[in-house]
């Protein structure tokens, strides 16, 4: 499948390895697991980071198989989640772009990106809108994403 706006192509059905058994070499209980989890998202980490952190520095191989359900869904439960990922990343991307933009109106090539940036945070905009992520009267603006991304 090529990617959206690129001629470049993907790996086309490339999959994690299933792993949902915690390991008999794990020594960590449950417990302990949340209580790592959750001082590491008050200290900002994104859910990515916190299973890295927890992989090399912990030991845990997999999230998934101590609480048999995601990152994500454990951190809502204590609310600590507040914006998908990877339209999180999307916004931080663009508020550079917009900045830039500011201060370079002539950047003719970084206009063409932003458009594309701002199309890819339309559509998962729309995707999370629709599976109950966000509110229905969310609004993508560049003066929201800079408060979102501080």
């Amino acid at each position: 499948m090529a990617r959206l706006h690129s001629k470049k192509h993907g790996h086309s059905r490339s999959k994690f390895p299933k792993r949902w058994e915690v390991p008999e070499w794990q020594v960590m209980s449950k417990d302990e697991v949340e209580d790592i989890v959750i001082k590491l998202a008050k200290q900002r980490f994104s859910p990515s980071m916190i299973g890295m952190i927890l992989r090399d520095r912990y030991g845990v191989p997999s999230i998934r198989a101590v609480f048999k359900k995601r990152l994500t869904k454990v951190l809502k439960e204590h609310g600590l989640y507040k914006l998908p990922e990877d339209l999180l990343s999307l916004l931080k991307k663009a508020v550079k772009m917009h900045q830039h933009l500011q201060n370079h109106k002539s950047d003719i090539h970084n206009q063409t990106k932003y458009k594309h940036v701002l199309s890819k945070i339309h559509r998962l905009v729309k995707y999370y809108k629709r599976e109950g992520v966000l509110p229905a009267d969310w609004k993508y603006s560049p003066e929201l994403a800079v408060l979102l991304v501080k």
